[in-house]
């Protein structure tokens, strides 16, 4: 391996939207260490999660594999432990190969909880647990119906587990040793509980937060995962969720979005105090977005910009410009990709070469693919498969769930806030999309979604997930915490 490889250090919160960091042009969110993060280097204006939603997004990340090729599609709580042996080297035990010193901290999100995800130092911190010396019902306010209401946490933020994180993270940076590091700093917020503590909790004004994108019901719930999760958590399928409530959970999940920016603060002052700074590469990223509240829905597991669409940060001075954008598709398959060719030994799978887009040498990828499925245990329906696939092309996003063959076609540059429908103006575009679709499909060998040369159609029927309570997904993991 080259004699200057550079450090590398992938940031992942959990559930933040794209539009939360100001210096973006998003000025209702309050974020001056991922301000300092964005100037220092990249920022990918496009970039998308590929199954926006926590286990697959993870597996994303640590196989460079899209998740119709893992098979983890949903947040179906089972054994990863195959996929190495089917895929290659998790990421952190790639870059242990490449030469690296591997630590990884926080929310790590596979099972079995003792799983050897190739780390030298592994330290698992979750907020869902409870805080160090708290409740977790009094603290955390994980807990059936409250999962989605704004709430405070008592603890000081130095005492909270998003701090913990970052001061794990910040001894793993300061250490003295001779060999490059690759950190995976992972926390679990802005992720509900929406719970910051003082003085982020009253940080906001909700009378100040952005209007939530309401229009056209019949359009959103064209998705069914939406009306499903909104009864999950809200006990309604239309989501009447009122003004005053949206308005009051947005000044506290922005609250919360401010706090974790703090800790990352931290993180970025270690990283910067070394003597090889410029030599550092840091990707920053979220697992998924949250739709609060826009589209007339809650949560994730949607293709809607707020659900899919994450921010995603790369910085290296040493290697690349500071304070520019890249508006070409990006997505966290390509986490992988970008590790590996910083090491100096390339290994995209199934990935794009990002940072050589990034400097002129590789093409813009000219398509990005994207599939999610409810996991059949907190499914109350009897259909063998509800995948919903969507393909990104230029401005267009075109979107197609096996449940009922519904299929919609977005153009982002005309209406970025999804609210037409141009399926059935634009049919060479669809058909197009469809058949990318289809190829895309068998060559990740994810056949059951197709029929012959199309994309598979069965009869609609309305999910269900029932109501969410404590042991909805199953018991926490025990050695973590984690659920």
């Amino acid at each position: 391996m080259p004699a200057d490889q550079p450090n590398v250090l992938v940031v992942m919160t959990d559930q933040q939207r794209y539009d939360t960091i100001a210096a973006l042009g998003h000025d209702h969110v309050h974020t001056p260490n991922l301000d300092r993060l964005a100037d220092r280097g990249v920022s990918c204006t496009n970039a998308y999660s590929s199954a926006p939603i926590c286990v697959p997004a993870r597996h994303n990340v640590r196989t460079g594999r899209d998740p119709v090729a893992t098979g983890f599609l949903g947040n179906d709580k089972r054994s990863a432990e195959h996929l190495e042996a089917e895929h290659g080297a998790f990421l952190a035990r790639a870059m242990g190969n490449r030469g690296y010193r591997t630590f990884g901290i926080g929310k790590f999100h596979a099972h079995p909880s003792g799983i050897d995800l190739g780390y030298d130092t592994r330290l698992t911190g979750d907020d869902y647990a409870a805080e160090p010396g708290a409740d977790a019902a009094e603290d955390t306010g994980r807990l059936a119906a409250m999962n989605f209401l704004p709430q405070s946490c008592s603890l000081p933020p130095d005492d909270r587990r998003m701090s913990w994180i970052a001061d794990e993270a910040v001894a793993e940076i300061e250490r003295d040793t001779d060999d490059p590091f690759f950190g995976f700093v992972s926390f679990s917020k802005p992720h509900p509980a929406w719970n910051p503590s003082p003085p982020f909790d009253d940080y906001y004004d909700p009378d100040d937060m952005p209007e939530p994108i309401r229009e056209d019901r019949d359009l959103d719930h064209v998705d069914e995962k939406i009306p499903a999760q909104n009864y999950h958590f809200w006990k309604s399928r239309e989501d009447d969720t009122g003004e005053s409530t949206i308005g009051i959970a947005r000044a506290h999940y922005y609250g919360l979005v401010t706090q974790l920016d703090r800790e990352i603060g931290r993180v970025l002052d270690a990283v910067e105090a070394r003597d090889d700074a410029e030599n550092t590469l840091i990707c920053f990223v979220s697992d998924h977005g949250e739709l609060l509240g826009d589209h007339h829905g809650w949560g994730k597991s949607s293709f809607f910009e707020e659900s899919a669409r994450v921010p995603f940060l790369v910085s290296w001075p040493e290697r690349l410009p500071a304070g520019e954008t890249y508006d070409g598709l990006v997505s966290l398959t390509d986490v992988f990709g970008i590790a590996t060719t910083a090491a100096g030994d390339p290994d995209l799978r199934d990935g794009s070469d990002v940072l050589g887009a990034l400097t002129g040498e590789a093409e813009p990828r000219e398509r990005l693919f994207g599939a999610h499925e409810t996991p059949r245990e907190t499914s109350l329906f009897s259909l063998p498969h509800n995948l919903t696939c969507m393909v990104r092309e230029g401005d267009w996003k075109y979107v197609y769930a096996v449940n009922g063959g519904r299929e919609q076609l977005f153009d982002l540059d005309a209406d970025p806030r999804e609210t037409v429908d141009r399926a059935d103006d634009e049919p060479e575009v669809v058909e197009r999309c469809r058949r990318a679709a289809v190829q895309w499909l068998r060559e990740h060998g994810a056949t059951e979604y197709l029929d012959g040369d199309s994309l598979l159609e069965i009869p609609f029927e309305q999910l269900e997930m029932g109501r969410y309570h404590p042991g909805t997904y199953g018991p926490p993991d025990e050695a973590s915490g984690e659920n």
